[in-house]
């Protein structure tokens, strides 16, 4: 494919198309309405409308849906065709405005967290105009938010558009005070790298656990994993490069500006990395990526799995979420500049963050938590739950010196006074990455390092987003009033850094030390996601979301109850079908080995046990045979467990007995199972192994 700016958009109503295609005064009505955030009157919408319908049919579209993001995690679609009936067995193509700006879905049966009961099953899509509209399978898509009838968010984007007005508005307030006027929105824009692996799809087709869980429930460690660091930024292979080339190629035409591709550290994975977008767009097209994945591989042979920890004893696969502010001019705030002010400007949105980060350390654990991400968090380059933020030396240096209004010895020696000199110029990577940090400072950005591979984005920015604007707030509370700007400016920086300061952590998250040193410092450390979950109620968590007009106390009261039960569920299947498994594959295979080694003893001893020893097979038989009885034994307490669970109704506490109990039995069975895979032939042993499945795409 050569003609890539032709190919790029091409199956998106974007600027350009819409530019084309609408009359003047339409236009610039849209892009007003899209740039205020106003409701589009009826008679814009019916002119849009038509046009878009225009150009979807020209481009082969039948059919129209509103695509929307429900707390399901993935998308959702309901496809109505263009056609209409007028007389005379003839039709017409034709979509009104009320059908772009407004949907009707069931709503009954999409997770609402007590919001909503069964039989309440109206609900509304509305268009989000910020998101172009683009074609898919033949059906021209209209991103929207979705909502119940009374009004209550449904979905992930609903919250993280509020979450984005939230932040524009406070950060306006800080730009007014340092005599900015031109701005007129300040928006967050996201760059989320995708990791995930890719396997032949024979060997996912014969793994149970694979298929309904998205992970391996059991699997011995490959005599050859990742040690070797050989597969990281290696030679890519022909049908994974098959499939990269046709994936960006599709992504390209919906406008989703995928730049960077390679290998990952471990066997079978890799990345796909995009450029920059508004949070929003981001997020709707790294939904957009992962679905594409899936399918596009499916077309290759291949299985996609987007499971934070697909395979135990090597990485899991994240989704590193590069957060920054910009404004509608062009200007990063993260960006330090050339003068004072500019300085002064950079420092008090970066201290802004810190703080945010700090106050809100529950929260944005809570945005990242998932059973699947439990597994992931704490190793192999993922960073632990502690949540703390990596600024580099050379940084923390400054704000040392800023705290305590003395010289900074960097590369020249500057006295650090707010406003007064010239920050000195570093270069955008002043120190290395940090692997194992959470939350990292690089240079104009925050790398968020905490999600998972399979998380819609929304979550954790709409988290992100609030806190920050929960102290930007503040901040402009205290300096609208201020009778010395900069003075006062000054001190509210080197307040600020010495009350937050113990969330900085430039060092191993991964040493046991940091864990102690940590908890003297105060920091949570949530393990698990029944641990964090609770902080989601908490005040000043529930204020902060409320004051904003984020979320709602209801629906902050309904993500919570949605959260738990995910979790609750996904480890519900997950016994469920390791139950499943070992009494399909692993027992028949155990015994099946048993018989064949009895019949072989059997056998020996009937020629003549002098001439035919049979003390290694009684040795290895009589191994198998206990390791059976262990393995009924478990396999019974895992039963147990899961039926038990069930008689709990409070929703925090069943899932604090799936981690406790189930997920505890579910452990002991696996490591029986990975000693028995271990021993028994491969003859017997029809599940694919670790090293099967991680090496079968050539």
């Amino acid at each position: 494919m050569n003609d890539i700016p032709n190919l790029y958009g091409s199956m998106v109503f974007n600027d350009p198309v819409m530019r084309l295609r609408l009359p003047k005064d339409i236009y610039k009505a849209l892009k007003k309405t899209i740039a205020e955030g106003r409701h589009l009157e009826l008679d814009v919408a019916n002119v849009v409308a038509n046009a878009m319908k225009n150009w979807a049919v020209e481009k082969g579209a039948t059919h129209f849906t509103h695509w929307f993001q429900p707390m399901t995690g993935v998308t959702a679609e309901k496809h109505d065709s263009f056609i209409a009936p007028v007389g005379d067995d003839q039709i017409i193509m034709e979509f009104s405005g009320k059908e772009l700006v407004r949907g009707e879905p069931d709503a009954s049966s999409f997770p609402s967290g007590g919001l909503r009961a069964t039989f309440e099953a109206r609900g509304y899509t509305a268009w989000d105009p910020t998101s172009y509209a683009f074609i898919k399978d033949g059906s021209l898509c209209i991103p929207t938010a979705f909502c119940s009838y009374s009004g209550e968010a449904l979905d992930k984007k609903t919250p993280l558009l509020r979450s984005m007005d939230a932040l524009n508005r406070q950060a306006l307030r800080i730009l007014r005070l340092f005599g900015n006027k031109s701005v007129k929105r300040v928006i967050t824009t996201v760059g989320p790298e995708q990791e995930y692996f890719l396997i032949d799809k024979e060997m996912y087709l014969k793994r149970p656990d694979l298929v309904y869980c998205g992970r391996t429930l059991f699997g011995a460690r490959p005599p050859k994993g990742q040690e070797l660091d050989d597969h990281y930024f290696g030679a890519i292979k022909a049908r994974v490069s098959s499939f990269m080339k046709e994936l960006d190629e599709e992504l390209w035409k919906l406008g989703i500006l995928a730049k960077t591709r390679h290998n990952e550290v471990a066997p079978a994975q890799h990345e796909l990395a995009p450029i920059f977008d508004t949070t929003n767009i981001a997020a709707d097209h790294n939904q957009l990526t992962m679905e594409l994945m899936k399918r596009i591989a499916d077309k290759h042979g291949l299985a996609c799995l987007l499971h934070e920890k697909p395979f135990a004893g090597i990485n899991g696969s994240g989704k590193h979420n590069n957060w920054s502010l910009s404004t509608d001019t062009g200007a990063n705030l993260l960006e330090p500049g050339e003068t004072p002010f500019d300085n002064a400007q950079f420092l008090l949105f970066l201290v802004a963050v810190i703080q945010a980060v700090d106050e809100y350390q529950d929260l944005l654990r809570v945005s990242v938590a998932s059973a699947g991400n439990d597994h992931r968090l704490g190793a192999n380059e993922a960073p632990p739950a502690i949540v703390s933020i990596f600024v580099g030396e050379e940084l923390n240096d400054i704000l040392d010196a800023l705290e305590a209004g003395s010289d900074y010895h960097g590369k020249e020696r500057i006295q650090m006074e707010i406003g007064a000199t010239v920050l000195p110029h570093f270069p955008k990577d002043t120190t290395d990455r940090n692997r194992t940090s959470p939350f990292a400072f690089t240079g104009n950005k925050f790398e968020y390092r905490m999600l998972g591979s399979a998380f819609s984005i929304s979550g954790p920015n709409f988290i992100l987003n609030t806190a920050v604007a929960d102290v930007l707030c503040q901040f402009a509370d205290q300096l609208e009033h201020s009778s010395n700007f900069m003075q006062d400016l000054g001190a509210l920086i080197k307040k600020t850094i010495k009350e937050h300061k113990r969330i900085i952590f430039n060092g191993n998250g991964y040493d046991d030390a940091w864990v102690k040193e940590a908890e003297r410092r105060g920091l949570s450390n949530l393990k698990t996601t029944p641990e964090a979950m609770p902080c989601y109620l908490s005040k000043k968590n529930v204020d902060a979301l409320t004051r904003h007009q984020v979320l709602t106390e209801q629906e902050i009261h309904s993500r919570y109850e949605i959260f738990l039960e995910n979790y609750c569920k996904t480890i519900n299947i997950e016994a469920l079908a390791m139950i499943d498994i070992v009494n399909q594959e692993i027992i028949p295979s155990v015994f099946g080995y048993q018989n064949e080694l009895a019949k072989l003893i059997s056998r020996k001893k009937s020629l003549g046990k002098d001439d035919f020893p049979t003390q290694v097979e009684e040795v290895l038989l009589k191994k198998l045979s206990n390791l059976s009885v262990v393995l009924v034994q478990r396999l019974e307490t895992l039963s147990e467990q899961t039926i038990a669970v069930r008689s709990i109704e409070d929703s925090l506490e069943s899932a604090k007995a799936y981690r406790d109990d189930v997920f505890a039995a579910m452990s002991e069975l696996r490591v029986t199972v990975d000693e028995l895979e271990m021993i028994v032939s491969k003859k017997h042993w029809t599940l694919p192994t670790y090293a099967e499945i991680l090496y079968s795409v050539n």
